[in-house]
């Protein structure tokens, strides 16, 4: 399964890439807005984020609701860089726009989505990404990996080329569950990040190799 790290924070995208286990970036407006202020600013981080993971991927939200705003932001984030991939949201505009651009071999992830239906959608007009938000699901009490499960399934059972990217991710659990399904993508908090190396055993672990190393060393 491949990691990729959802921020907007260079030293966060840092931490990870030296961790070895980075695949990609997503960022969406309310995690641009925690680094800089101004449209200018925004665009040059992004474009500062794109150049600092190379080849990866890094998701740029559009945020234009209809077709044509739609097409004209995602061409010009799509500018932005070559590793640039478009993300716009499940409407019936979002879809339209991927339908029209994705055969120019502009990159997409569709996100919000929160139904098989919409993975499906998504899926047939070409999107790179899907993007089911498995954390919001279960706030609302729904089990969030089931939707996993089924876009895996839906998915193969066309052969689309679309990768089902687990968003919404709020604790360690919610990665291993996708892993075990087989999702393509997670997408994961720092935060999140940092947790899943920990281990309450590791530690109890390196404390007691210390202590002997202490009694050999005198």
């Amino acid at each position: 399964m491949k990691f990729f790290i959802d921020t907007a924070n260079i030293d966060e995208i840092k931490a990870a890439m030296d961790m070895g286990i980075l695949d990609g970036v997503t960022t969406n407006p309310s995690l641009v807005s925690k680094e800089v202020v101004g449209l200018d600013k925004a665009r040059e981080h992004l474009k500062q984020i794109c150049d600092l993971v190379e080849d990866r991927p890094v998701s740029l939200e559009a945020v234009s609701e209809k077709y044509d705003d739609l097409v004209a932001e995602a061409q010009d984030l799509a500018a932005v860089a070559e590793n640039a991939v478009i993300k716009v949201p499940m409407t019936v505009d979002g879809i339209k726009t991927v339908n029209a651009l994705a055969p120019e071999g502009i990159d997409f992830n569709v996100t919000l989505v929160f139904s098989p239906l919409q993975v499906l959608m998504a899926a047939k007009v070409g999107a790179t990404y899907v993007s089911p938000f498995i954390g919001r699901l279960d706030d609302v009490g729904h089990d969030g990996m089931e939707l996993i499960a089924q876009a895996m399934e839906i998915i193969g059972n066309y052969g689309y080329d679309t990768e089902v990217l687990v968003a919404s991710i709020r604790h360690p659990m919610h990665v291993v569950r996708a892993a075990m399904i087989g999702a393509d993508v997670a997408t994961i908090p720092f935060k999140v990040i940092a947790q899943m190396v920990k281990h309450p055993l590791t530690d109890v672990g390196i404390e007691k190799f210390l202590a002997d190393w202490k009694k050999v060393t005198g």
